[in-house]
């Protein structure tokens, strides 16, 4: 009987393969990315969807909403309905899920919905993966499985996360940066932090708003972290023009930002990430840090490629830190991996049955 059950479950899964696309996605704070399994990665889009608050109707998602993004009239306002890598606004993500899906499967009907893998931070409720999960249902998904991001990542960097050795990898997304050391197919210590992307970039506006007296938006913000954000000095120095408004005049005003402004500016949010790498390294059992230190710690996500960010680390901890081979593609490659065997990583993977105990 069982393996005719196992026979049968084969036959179906490739049927299944033939009507619908499995579906792997990062669901970020700042960027989405899609991979669609056999295609590979095929979207990567903001998460951010423009509303028409008169009608209630999506006006765009994705690049086109990010372009509105300070633009817009008063009635359409550009949102991100992720806020820390959870779903803060539930009907916005649903209708920026169904986008991406439909879009991934280039606009055609399937006869079944796509099996699904979601990425989320890792040390999320019940409450908040049972919001996922139904946001992707209602999208169109026919079953959903949710994934730790910083195990998604180790699968999409081929980290051994099956076998009893520890690794570690740091994330360092839009909202969050999850830190977890993994071993025998789970995670053995994490720690989920909202020192990122979008709070370096607040720092940077506020450091120019304080400094120079001129008040600039989180795209011009953004766009400077990419120029010029640096840890430690280099050998060429960096600098971005960023243009606004000046607080004196009212007038538009333009300024060269350096990289050494930019030190400045995110030095508090890197001292305080660091402090909670080594919380985490700290906590964990002796013979897992052995392995960590032989095999050393990797950067995953956008901001592991701010500019001596590795080498600070690896300074600070005293164990080799390495920036993964293309970092923002980290975490949907992982996904995309437990699509293509879902049977071998089903034990680390949250199913749709997930069950919330009655404390949530």
């Amino acid at each position: 009987m069982e393996r005719f059950s196992a026979w049968f479950k084969k036959i179906f899964t490739r049927v299944t393969g033939l009507v619908s696309d499995d579906i792997g996605i990062d669901l970020g704070t700042a960027n989405t990315l899609v991979y669609v399994n056999g295609r590979g990665i095929v979207l990567n889009e903001p998460s951010m969807v423009a509303m028409n608050q008169k009608t209630g109707q999506v006006v765009a998602v994705g690049a086109d909403a990010k372009r509105m993004l300070g633009r817009t009239p008063a009635h359409i306002v550009a949102v991100q309905p992720l806020v820390d890598g959870v779903i803060s606004d539930f009907e916005v993500t649903e209708e920026m899920l169904s986008y991406l899906i439909r879009k991934a499967q280039d606009g055609k009907t399937r006869m079944l919905g796509p099996r699904v893998v979601i990425g989320v931070p890792s040390g999320i409720t019940s409450v908040e993966v049972r919001a996922v999960q139904d946001a992707a249902r209602n999208a169109g998904a026919r079953e959903v499985f949710i994934v730790e991001e910083p195990m998604a990542a180790a699968i999409g960097i081929r980290l051994p996360v099956k076998e009893p050795s520890g690794s570690m990898v740091i994330d360092i997304g839009g909202g969050t940066t999850d830190i977890g050391i993994i071993s025998l197919g789970g995670l053995v210590n994490s720690k989920n932090v909202r020192i990122a992307g979008d709070k370096l970039d607040d720092d940077i506006m506020n450091y120019i708003r304080s400094e120079f007296k001129i008040l600039i938006g989180k795209k011009s913000a953004e766009d400077l972290k990419i120029i010029a954000a640096s840890v430690v000095e280099g050998e060429t120095p960096l600098e971005g023009t960023v243009r606004g408004r000046d607080l004196v005049t009212g007038l538009p005003r333009e300024v060269v930002i350096t990289d050494a402004d930019i030190r400045d500016a995110i030095a508090s949010s890197i001292d305080q990430l660091i402090d909670a790498v080594k919380e985490v390294i700290e906590t964990a059992p002796p013979e897992v840090i052995s392995d960590v230190m032989r095999r050393g710690i990797y950067l995953v996500g956008g901001g592991a490629l701010i500019r001596g960010l590795a080498g600070l680390l690896s300074g600070h901890l005293g164990v080799p830190v390495y920036v993964s081979d293309d970092p923002l593609t980290a975490v949907v490659r992982g996904t995309g991996m437990i699509l293509e065997d879902l049977s071998l990583y089903e034990d680390i993977l949250i199913t749709q049955t997930h069950e919330l105990s009655p404390t949530e």
